[in-house]
């Protein structure tokens, strides 16, 4: 109940900030109104979703650090699990400019995947995944390890993946 609550406070934060540069050049209330503010959220989502996963993770980290209130003890523990996170986001951000360009490519020459193709690369996705997943692992223990309970409750609530949960729709990426 209290993701849902904060989710819902973030992203209305997040919808009002874009939406504000919108909502002052319209000239306040006498401008488009709920149109104005709808194209600025519209807009705004569009910036984020084509954004790099290197260019979110640092706010991500932040919020994080902030949440879980990392204290000067935690803090080599703490550098470890941000780093490998990290890493993972400038790789991911070579897969997306990868794929972008395979899309472009073969938009261009008017083709598409066969299913093993599709099922190939699915494979790798997985197995790329796993791999994520244990270096994660690798760094979360020792960093979980050191939180008090309090800590360990809000990890448990920030750390996870949602996937499973039904919170998120349309294949989700876990959030740590």
């Amino acid at each position: 109940m209290k993701k849902t609550v904060l989710s819902a406070v973030v992203s209305a934060a997040l919808v009002t900030l874009a939406a504000a540069p919108a909502f002052a050049q319209t000239g306040g209330p006498s401008g488009d109104g709920p149109q104005a503010r709808h194209h600025a959220q519209r807009q705004y989502e569009g910036q984020r979703a084509s954004r790099l996963p290197s260019e979110r993770i640092e706010a991500r980290l932040a919020y994080l650090k902030t949440a879980l209130k990392i204290t000067d003890a935690q803090q080599a523990q703490w550098d470890a699990f941000a780093a490998t996170l990290r890493k993972h986001a400038s790789d991911a951000d070579q897969r997306v400019q990868k794929l972008r360009a395979e899309g472009t490519a073969r938009r261009e020459k008017g083709t598409r995947p066969t299913a093993i193709e599709r099922m190939e690369r699915g494979q790798v996705r997985l197995a790329a995944a796993s791999t994520r997943l244990n270096e994660t692992l690798a760094v979360a223990k020792p960093l979980y390890a050191a939180f008090s309970p309090e800590q360990q409750k809000v990890a448990d609530e920030l750390l996870t993946s949602r996937r499973h949960g039904g919170a998120r729709h349309g294949g989700g990426r876990p959030r740590a």
